[in-house]
This record gives structure tokens, C-alpha cells and sequence, in this order.
């Protein structure tokens, strides 16, 4: 019972996000009297809540640097969106030239807030803020007030599956021809999606036990091997859960992909990498990185021009999910980005926080988002709502920083 409350306590954010996560889908699922989880629903959930998670990855290297955000992100979205409507629609350019030149575009926006933050020393706070309204000024005078139909890649990236390329021979067992009427859906299971789950829940159950090997091997304290193999089993049920859930649907969504990469790139980036150790450092204490040697300067600029790429390809799945590009596009993107941060576990004063609690965090307010779009509540009732639960998990958050100091 001691090892097993120590262990609560030394990951009481990673999975008490968790939980929160599991607790907040079944109330919507009762709410919704189900519809939360019809497949749709869940390939929906993927595609229009992929900007959270792609400005929260973002957005965590910002508040680790020492609890610093970037209130800008929505306005490039915003940004890069209008640079595509006008390159694809009013000069005709490709479209891969096109998002090319607007992903140049975003983060040019987060290398010129990285060039005040870091070298002229500007707060943060005031760089993006002002960043915020120089941005969306441009997007306005680009599209001045219209919007701009997009075709081709764009819609690709935003709303495409990957075509099944497997012959459809999934069991009787596993069909749900009822199940699937309901929605006026085909009998039908997209068969590369089922493997593709296989593949990569198979995939994360040899990345656990080898990086637990390699930890112990060199000496680091690792979890028991009992909690390991709990673990390891509710992830490669939950991954093939969710296969079967969107492969009852269209499949295997092209923005997936996109979200698994990115998480991949930046969980080896934070974790593996010089640059992560040190953006960690400089939020502990950011005298005593200086003093390290840990060029805090360079750090700066490279975690907001990070930023601004990352803002750009969010303009980029936004915009073809929209199939146009908006003036409005991006309004409360940085809200939602931030909270999902602090929902998934970031600290306040910078220093904690994991790429895998940003996603946690970023599901937890696409599952709200989705459930309360729905229910059909009132936007006012959601954005009090959201600002409810971000406020609580900060609170969390302090609480459980104050318990450890009198532990």
C-alpha cells in the first residue's frame, strides 16, 4: 500500500489528467445518450479538434520556459489561412506551393516574436499581444472581410481518410450492422485501420518495455513491473478501441497521421535532445541554466519560432477542414491551446510538463468541445464551462506542488 501511494503521488498530474479525462467522456456520453461515441463522432472528434492539439504541443515548450504563452497563435492560424485563400484561390498557385509558402509565412510570424522576446527583451505577455493584433490585422487587409473557397490538398489534409488496401474480411464477430444503422452507416469495417491499430499498439508495447530495460540498465529508478504491464495492457486496449471506432467509420484520417508524427517528433525533441533538457532548466530556475551554460537567448527565439510553424501548419489543417479561408478563423485558438496545457498538467511557473499531457489535455477539451456542441448548450455556457475546468486544474495544480513541499 506505501509503494502503491507513492506512485500515485509521484504521477498524480499524468494520470490524474487521465481519469479526469475518462470521468468527463462517460458524463457526455450519458448526457448525449450515447451519440458522443458513434464512429462519425469520433472521426469528427480527430479532425476538428486537431488545432488544439497541434498549438498545445506548441504551447508546452512556451509555458516550460517559465510559465510564459503565446497569446498570437489564433491570429496566425488566422494569418496563414488567408496567405492560402490568396495564393490558391486569387493567384491560382498549386496548392503544395501554396502551403509551403504559407507555413514560411507562420513561422517567419514566430521567428519576428522570437527576435523581440529573446534579444530586445520584450515580456512575452506584451510580444504576443501585440503580435495578436498586428496578425490579425494582416489577415483582415489580405482577405478584406471575404472568404475564399479552397480545393485540392487542402481539403485533403483536413477532412481525407487513407483508402482501405486491404481486403475486407473482418470476422462476423466484429461487425455491428445494428449498431451501425442507427447512424444510416454501411455494414462495413475499414480493414487498414483495424491493422494499422494492431500494428501500433504492438508497436508501444516493445517502446515501454525497452526504454524500462535501457532506464534500469543505467541505473534509474523504474516503475515495478506489475504497474508496467497494467499500463501497457489498458493503452494496447484503448489504441485498439479507438481503431475499431474509426475504422466503423471512414477509416484511417489523414490528420491522424499528421498528430502521431508530431507527438512522436516532439516527445524524442523534449526528451531525448539537448535543446529539451534545456528549455526544462530554464523553467526550474532560469539564473541557474545561465550559469550552466544553457543559452537561454537562443532557447527563447527557437521555442517561439517553433511556435509559429506550429501555428502555421494548425492555419493549414483548419483552413482545408473549412475547405476556405475565413477572416474570423482562429478566434479563442489560444485559449483553448493554453488550457489544454494546464489541463494536461503544465505548471504555472514553467519547468513540468510532458508532450504527453498536452494531448491528454488537448482530448479533454476536444471531448468537451464536442460534447457540449452536441447537447447543443450555449456558447456562453461552453466558455464557461471550459474556463471552469482550467481554472480548476491550475488550482490542481498548486495544490498538489504545495503538498509535495510538506510531504
Amino acid at each position: 500500500m506505501k509503494k502503491m501511494k507513492e506512485f500515485i503521488n509521484s504521477n498524480i498530474r499524468q494520470y490524474g489528467m487521465i481519469f479526469a479525462l475518462v470521468v468527463i467522456m462517460i458524463l457526455f456520453i450519458i448526457i448525449t445518450g450515447g451519440k458522443l461515441i458513434w464512429p462519425r463522432n469520433v472521426s469528427m472528434l480527430v479532425r476538428q479538434n486537431a488545432y488544439v492539439l497541434i498549438l498545445a504541443i506548441g504551447m508546452m515548450f512556451c509555458i516550460l520556459t517559465g510559465g510564459n504563452v503565446d497569446l498570437s497563435v489564433g491570429s496566425i492560424v488566422a494569418l496563414v489561412s488567408a496567405m492560402s485563400g490568396m495564393l490558391t484561390t486569387t493567384m491560382g498557385l498549386p496548392s503544395w506551393f501554396a502551403i509551403l509558402i504559407s507555413l514560411i509565412t507562420g513561422l517567419l510570424a514566430g521567428i519576428w516574436q522570437g527576435f523581440w522576446i529573446a534579444f530586445v527583451k520584450v515580456p512575452p505577455f506584451i510580444t504576443t499581444l501585440s503580435g495578436m493584433l498586428i496578425f490579425r490585422g494582416i489577415d483582415n487587409l489580405i482577405l478584406n472581410g471575404q472568404t475564399l473557397p479552397l480545393s485540392g490538398l487542402y481539403v485533403t489534409i483536413g477532412t481525407g481518410s487513407v483508402p482501405d488496401i486491404l481486403p475486407n474480411t473482418i470476422p462476423e464477430f466484429l461487425r455491428v450492422g445494428d449498431f451501425l444503422k442507427l447512424q444510416n452507416k454501411p455494414e462495413y469495417l475499414n480493414a487498414t485501420m483495424l491493422f494499422v491499430g494492431f500494428i501500433l499498439s504492438i508497436v508501444y508495447v516493445f517502446v515501454v518495455f525497452l526504454t524500462r530495460k535501457s532506464k534500469k540498465a543505467r541505473g534509474y529508478e523504474v516503475p515495478s513491473m506489475q504497474s508496467v504491464i497494467a499500463k501497457v495492457i489498458a493503452f494496447f486496449i484503448i489504441i485498439n478501441i479507438f481503431s475499431y471506432w474509426l475504422a466503423m467509420d471512414e477509416g484511417l484520417p489523414i490528420m491522424l497521421i499528421l498528430l502521431v508524427a508530431l507527438y512522436a517528433i516532439y516527445t524524442f525533441i523534449a526528451t531525448k535532445t539537448i535543446p529539451g533538457r534545456h528549455v526544462y532548466a530554464m523553467g526550474g530556475n532560469l539564473k541557474a541554466a545561465e550559469l550552466s551554460g544553457v543559452n537561454t537567448k537562443k532557447m527563447m527565439f527557437l521555442v517561439y519560432s517553433n511556435m509559429g510553424l506550429l501555428a502555421g501548419v494548425a492555419g493549414i489543417v483548419t483552413a482545408g477542414r473549412l475547405m476556405a479561408a475565413s477572416p474570423n478563423v482562429g478566434q479563442s485558438f489560444e485559449l483553448d491551446a493554453i488550457g489544454a496545457c494546464f489541463i494536461g498538467g503544465a505548471s504555472a511557473t514553467g519547468g513540468v510538463g510532458t508532450i504527453w499531457g498536452a494531448v491528454v489535455g488537448a482530448f479533454i477539451m476536444g471531448v468537451m468541445n464536442n460534447g457540449m456542441s452536441i447537447i447543443g448548450l450555449n456558447v456562453f455556457w461552453q466558455s464557461i464551462a471550459k474556463g471552469m475546468v482550467v481554472l480548476l486544474a491550475v488550482a490542481f495544480d498548486m495544490y498538489s506542488k504545495s503538498k509535495s513541499r510538506l510531504g
